[in-house]
């Protein structure tokens, strides 16, 4: 059996992302029963099915030694969603792969918080990790997630688009949009976001 990994934690100025709790349950499901979080998923979650997924997400972690993390507001240690990076579960063309997601309770929305736990979740796969690459996909009418999936500088790839294997056909939900960033693409993209030095000048 292989040897427990070290469990890695991040932060970020407004949030912590952290290991899985017991006392976490209530609040993911309050999160997965929430239509309005929910609405580009197939169907809610029972508790029962949250407990399973925190469990997932935990041998994950124990394996692996990063997940799905669960997010917390560093101002008053409030449970707000999940983020992170995990192993795709998926059998498909472009599996194995690391897939990069994110789920937040409605409230928090449009204060980019997701995107802050995406941005450090990349960062720690391409930078602790040395992940080669890193995938996202979502149904392909989730306008919100994909906005964001560009924003962090990722790629469609059409060719890779595919129907979710795990939704019945004809469901709205089914088709999905691929996404990919490379390890090269995001140090690239972070050397074009550095601050320009000024220029000297003589006094």
């Amino acid at each position: 059996m292989d040897e427990p990994m070290e469990r890695i934690e991040l932060e970020t100025p407004r949030l912590r992302l952290r290991a899985w709790r017991d006392d976490d349950l209530d609040a993911l499901a309050e999160l997965c029963s929430d239509p309005l979080v929910m609405r580009y998923f197939p169907e809610l979650l029972s508790r029962d099915e949250c407990a399973a997924a925190m469990a997932r997400s935990r041998i994950h972690f124990a394996r692996f030694g990063f997940g799905f993390w669960a997010l917390e507001l560093k101002s008053d240690g409030q449970f707000i969603g999940m983020a992170g990076l995990a192993w795709s579960r998926l059998q498909l063309p472009f599996c194995p792969a690391v897939e990069i997601g994110w789920r937040l309770a409605h409230e928090h929305w449009g204060q980019g918080f997701a995107r802050e736990a995406a941005e450090a979740s990349l960062a720690c796969g391409f930078e602790r990790l040395q992940l080669p690459e890193v995938v996202a996909y979502t149904a392909a009418i989730n306008e919100p997630s994909l906005g964001l999936m560009q924003a962090l500088g990722m790629r469609h790839e059409p060719a890779g688009d595919f129907d979710h294997p795990m939704i019945s056909e004809g469901h709205p939900l089914r088709p999905h949009s691929l996404y990919r960033i490379t390890r090269d693409e995001w140090v690239a993209l972070r050397r074009q976001a550095l601050p320009v030095e000024p220029l000297l000048r003589n006094p």
